[in-house]
């Protein structure tokens, strides 16, 4: 899962991790996630956002109730590349960001998602009652805010 180099903006093939930038939980997720990505491989764009528009259809771009994580990896070469949403997403977004493939391995078995993904479904449709809504999406600190797309 290792990529050459710390991903930025302008890295087209590195993972792109979108988020509900006015979530709490989502925030601190984020947050996490580009802690243990010290080599810089994920970068990270609100669902809410300007690329997200250009990027995601818009059912993907969903905050409500069931909102959801995605994660685009772009293909090798340009092209669609692929889409994960909610557990899967998760669990490739920790593959990127801790270097350990075998949690990509497992989001790509239905038995896993399966089981992970209403466990996901029920965090999310309690997380505004949990943790409290931002009225826009939160800006992050300049380090984190380099790996930002939008």
């Amino acid at each position: 899962m290792a990529e050459a180099g710390p991903a930025r903006g302008d890295d087209p093939r590195a993972p792109v991790v979108f988020f509900d930038g006015a979530c709490p939980l989502c925030n601190r997720s984020v947050a996490f996630l580009a802690a243990k990505d010290r080599a810089g491989r994920l970068r990270l764009a609100h669902l809410q956002g300007r690329f997200a528009q250009e990027t995601l259809d818009p059912e993907l771009r969903d905050v409500g109730l069931d909102g959801s994580v995605v994660v685009l990896e772009p293909a090798a070469g340009g092209g669609a590349g692929r889409v994960s949403l909610r557990s899967a997403a998760v669990l490739r977004a920790l593959a990127h960001a801790t270097d350990r493939p075998w949690l990509a391995r497992l989001a790509e078995r239905p038995m896993v998602v399966r089981l992970l993904d209403p466990l996901y479904r029920f965090v999310t449709r309690r997380r505004d009652r949990w943790f409290g809504r931002e009225p826009a999406c939160v800006m992050p600190d300049p380090e984190l805010r380099a790996r930002f797309l939008d």
